[in-house]
């Protein structure tokens, strides 16, 4: 069974990885709590998967309501919290509700996967969140495989309280994370959470042609013999030590970065109390490009 909460999403890996996996796992049952785009339905019905994206009984549907009513909460703290004058506690506030929300939201879609298919050997969440891992396998009383990409904000005071409330659940979860870096983040904060680091990546098969190579070089003025190399959101809570790591050869590289610049303040003074990254190096051979978000 495949989770992927946020397949409604028309932007990054969600819909595309999804289709991905279904298309190798002929017969999964994909379960998209809020819904996804038409062209991902149609792509994985061609797979052969069973898509659902209504709840499975009573407890789920309950807990799916709970999830709404805490995200639309956030998205109201947010738009009364935006302004700097208030104190960083209360600014920080929307986005402890969305980790609620997300927890509440990931245990219906549990709840659902238990009810449609008891006794499956795999449930995964794809897009899952960063916090309340045990929570979420309590409430949705299922054991899953957890993909954590990165983590967009921490726990204050409330939500580690009742992560720990809900420590007994971690033993049901097996977190997965992309790389060290972002493993060892996790590690600080959930020391009992089972994990392993998985460097991963999903091919659909829809590789650039020659033509639209060659359009992109014009489009950013890069030299024929430059390497490209687009990151989707220099946003500080990513992993920027991997970026680093790339940068570190000695061969022409063009960096295309998706959002604002490295250097506004926007990048450095926005965000979740984490604090700030400084950017990767600049050497010499490595030349840049902003497309604005």
């Amino acid at each position: 069974m495949l989770i992927e909460p946020y397949a409604d999403r028309l932007g990054g890996h969600h819909q595309r990885t999804l289709v991905a996996l279904a298309q190798a796992r002929p017969g999964s049952l994909v379960i998209a709590p809020q819904g996804t785009a038409r062209e991902t339905v149609t792509a994985l019905r061609e797979a052969g998967a069973r898509l659902v994206t209504a709840v499975a009984g009573h407890p789920a549907a309950v807990l799916l309501v709970l999830g709404r009513l805490a995200a639309g909460l956030s998205a109201a703290e947010q738009r009364i919290l935006c302004s700097r004058r208030w104190p960083r506690l209360l600014r920080r506030l929307p986005h402890q509700v969305t980790l609620i929300a997300r927890c509440l939201t990931e245990a219906s879609a549990l709840r659902t996967a238990r009810r449609l298919g008891p006794g499956t050997q795999a449930v995964v969440i794809l897009s899952a969140s960063e916090a309340l891992h045990g929570a979420a396998a309590i409430l949705g009383g299922q054991p899953h495989l957890r993909f954590v990409h990165e983590a967009v904000t921490t726990e204050d005071t409330v939500v580690r309280l009742l992560g720990w409330l809900a420590r007994r659940g971690e033993r049901r979860v097996l977190a997965v994370y992309p790389t060290r870096a972002v493993g060892d983040q996790f590690a600080a904060a959930f020391p009992r959470l089972p994990a392993v680091v998985r460097a991963f990546s999903v091919d659909d098969g829809r590789r650039l042609t020659d033509a639209e190579r060659d359009g992109g070089r014009t489009a950013f003025d890069m030299p024929a013999d430059t390497a490209a190399c687009l990151v989707g959101g220099w946003w500080r809570y990513k992993d920027i030590d991997v970026t680093d790591a790339a940068l570190s050869h000695k061969e022409p590289l063009h960096l295309v970065v998706a959002g604002p610049p490295r250097q506004s303040p926007r990048v450095h003074q926005a965000g979740h109390g984490r604090q700030a990254p400084q950017g990767p190096i600049e050497p010499q051979h490595v030349s840049f490009s902003y497309l604005p978000s």
